[in-house]
């Protein structure tokens, strides 16, 4: 995906071109492409941002800067299986840095039926307590940075409607309001959707005011084993002033990972997790 814009030099030579060539193109209709309906980019776009590959991993530095420009840095391994290509799916996050934060989980059972909340533990090793993230709490922050816990492991396509409002020549603008509202804290949010992989490139969330107050952009785009993948992404929290960037390296695809993902793996996490 790609945030690139056509250069105001190329578009002055297209017109003049145009304009060149006018009379002799008089005849001939422009060929229209038809855009998807609004069910196929969603899903399309979901498939793009959540489930390449049957499982992945990827190691991952947080820079989290407040409203003070204090900065605060957490690294960690993200690991994630696909039960089946757009359905349920299972998240492993092992933290390595920093110290007071050093090997906490964060584990989630992805679920795509509407009526079941998806699963999720935080183990606290300071504590060695291993707390059950109700569904209440997954549009709060992530180990205190400006991503929420929905924002790791995604949201159902079933939870909002969904409304093609802008069609641009390098991306699909979707509109979803939520079914659900007392659930969440946005009245809507809009999705930036490239035209070309069908990868999310932008998301603005809007209170009950019609004000945005929270922005996600994917800063970077790597194809990685043929898959067109974010590496650096940032979200933008308004109302506190504050941003944290996410960078991804070490990003593999299809490594095979075994049954990982449960309860008995918090306070004994796999090799996987570790390197």
């Amino acid at each position: 995906m790609s945030f690139s814009r056509i250069a105001v030099w190329v578009l002055l030579c297209s017109v003049m071109v145009w304009a060149d060539n006018e009379t002799a193109n008089q005849d001939k209709t422009p060929e229209k492409t038809e855009t998807p309906d609004v069910s196929t980019i969603v899903n399309k776009a979901n498939f793009m941002a959540y489930y390449q590959g049957q499982d992945g991993k990827s190691r991952v530095k947080m820079t989290i800067t407040d409203k003070n420009n204090t900065v605060r840095i957490r690294e960690f391994n993200i690991l994630r299986k696909d039960k089946q290509d757009g359905g349920d799916q299972f998240f492993y996050v092992y933290f390595l840095k920093p110290a007071d934060v050093r090997k906490m989980v964060f584990m989630v059972h992805k679920h795509t039926d509407i009526d079941k909340d998806d699963d999720r533990w935080l183990y606290m090793p300071s504590i060695d307590n291993v707390k059950r993230i109700s569904a209440g709490d997954k549009r709060t922050s992530f180990v205190g940075s400006d991503f929420l816990y929905e924002d790791v492991s995604g949201r159902s396509l079933q939870e909002d409607t969904h409304e093609i409002i802008e069609t641009t020549d390098k991306h699909y603008v979707i509109k979803n309001v939520p079914k659900d509202k007392k659930n969440v804290e946005f009245s809507y949010y809009n999705v930036w959707i490239n035209r070309d992989n069908y990868m999310p490139v932008k998301m603005e969330y809007y209170d009950s005011n019609n004000k945005m107050y929270r922005k996600i952009e994917a800063l970077t785009i790597e194809t990685i084993q043929n898959y067109p993948t974010v590496v650096k992404s940032q979200v933008t929290d308004l109302a506190k002033n504050s941003t944290t960037v996410m960078e991804f390296s070490n990003v593999e695809y299809d490594i095979k990972l075994d049954d990982i993902f449960t309860e008995r793996y918090l306070r004994r996490p796999p090799r996987e997790a570790m390197r």
